[in-house]
């Protein structure tokens, strides 16, 4: 096994830093840090054929995830998940080529156990003693769970109204935890107060490098199902907007690489209409998103009022020709019950969302109904009993 990491790049600034000491925001600007690799090398010593012939996992694209030693990889079985054709739901809406990504088979039900696989691996390598998360919920218990599976401390500041499923994970996987009044906004500040104290590692969304690398192995593995050829479309739930970023640096990766090349999909970014920031930045133009005053939201994913990494969710949107919009708890909830009776896919509140938010797009002629099109699902509908 061998990774191709070369170096940290700013986002912002193009400040260029070590990938060998610790890092969390771009100590130029504070804005977030990618993990580069030297992909021309990478080229030459691997192919999509290697690749497919590994066991199954997120780690059997390792040229292209950050752990150097495989001894300080952490996984509980995470990646891989199915690409699922979706032709009841698809005939129902006039759509030829329609999948569900289910990220909910997951280990610890949802997509944020692929971000925290790669953060809390390479926190091991780093010899980070401790992680501390501010989360809405299911980052905090994928956290705590890898960072059980890693032997490291974890302290999770999450808000009261988080899921109960979440809060219990949490508990049971050994994590200092503690419920804070108010939203995930209220919660990142006292565990940035928690992290200098104590010394640990803030594992915050895109406020450390690495937990993008996990989710954007999603890109790969769409490409790949589809037979190393883009879809038209990725329909994604958008709170902190790791995994559509992830998977547009995925995209300028896989083309470096020479895997795969043609038009990129169109990005479209799914909020709710209680916390819909980013769709307000991108309806006025904006490059970056103002707080949303008062966030409400069934969907506690989606419950992020001020994306740290709003200036790239934006970009990636505008640069791939899709649009940002945002649709009610009601339709959420709806949506769930019809992706389970139709499909079997007993998807999150979030996952329900892209479904909503396809409805609208295709009633709008905003997506090509046939070309493949990509829902994210990116949790278990289990998770979220006491709110559904």
């Amino acid at each position: 096994m061998r990774s191709y990491l070369s170096h940290l790049e700013c986002t912002a600034c193009g400040r260029v830093c070590s990938a060998e000491q610790v890092h969390t925001v771009c100590p130029a600007c504070g804005r977030v840090l990618y993990a580069r690799y030297d992909l021309e090398r990478a080229r030459n010593a691997v192919d999509p054929k290697m690749v497919a012939g590994r066991p199954r996992s997120m780690w059997r694209w390792w040229e292209v995830l950050p752990v150097r030693d495989p001894r300080n990889i952490v996984s509980l079985g995470e990646g891989d998940t199915p690409l699922l054709p979706a032709p009841r739901l698809g005939q129902r809406l006039g759509c030829a080529r329609l999948y569900i990504k289910d990220e909910s088979l997951n280990p610890t039900g949802t997509f944020k156990a692929r971000g925290q696989a790669a953060a809390v691996s390479r926190a091991k390598e780093l010899g980070v003693k401790g992680l501390v998360i501010p989360s809405a919920g299911n980052a905090a218990g994928a956290m705590a769970a890898y960072a059980a599976r890693a032997g490291l401390p974890a302290y999770v500041f999450m808000p009261q109204d988080a899921p109960e499923a979440n809060k219990k994970e949490c508990a049971v996987a050994g994590a200092h935890l503690e419920l804070v009044a108010g939203h995930i906004g209220d919660a990142g500040r006292l565990s940035r107060v928690r992290a200098q104290e104590l010394g640990l590692l803030d594992v915050s969304t895109l406020r450390e490098p690495y937990r993008v690398e996990g989710k954007k192995i999603m890109g790969y593995e769409i490409v790949e199902g589809l037979g190393w050829r883009y879809p038209g479309a990725i329909v994604y739930p958008t709170g902190g907007g790791t995994g559509l970023v992830g998977m547009w640096k995925a995209f300028d990766e896989m083309e470096a690489l020479g895997w795969v090349e043609g038009p990129r999909p169109k990005m479209f970014c799914v909020q709710a209409e209680g916390c819909a920031p980013i769709v307000r930045a991108f309806q006025e133009g904006k490059e970056r998103a103002e707080p949303f005053p008062h966030p409400q939201t069934i969907a506690s994913g989606l419950r992020v009022p001020a994306p740290f990494a709003d200036y790239l969710i934006l970009q990636v949107v505008r640069a791939s020709g899709g649009s940002a919009l945002a649709v009610s708890d009601r339709e959420m909830v709806e949506c769930v019950r019809e992706m389970a009776s139709l499909e079997g896919v007993f998807a999150c509140p979030e996952g329900a969302a892209t479904l909503a938010g396809l409805k609208r797009l295709l009633a709008e002629g905003r997506i090509n109904p046939d070309e493949p099109i990509i829902l994210l699902n990116t949790g278990s509908g289990l998770k979220y009993l006491d709110v559904l």
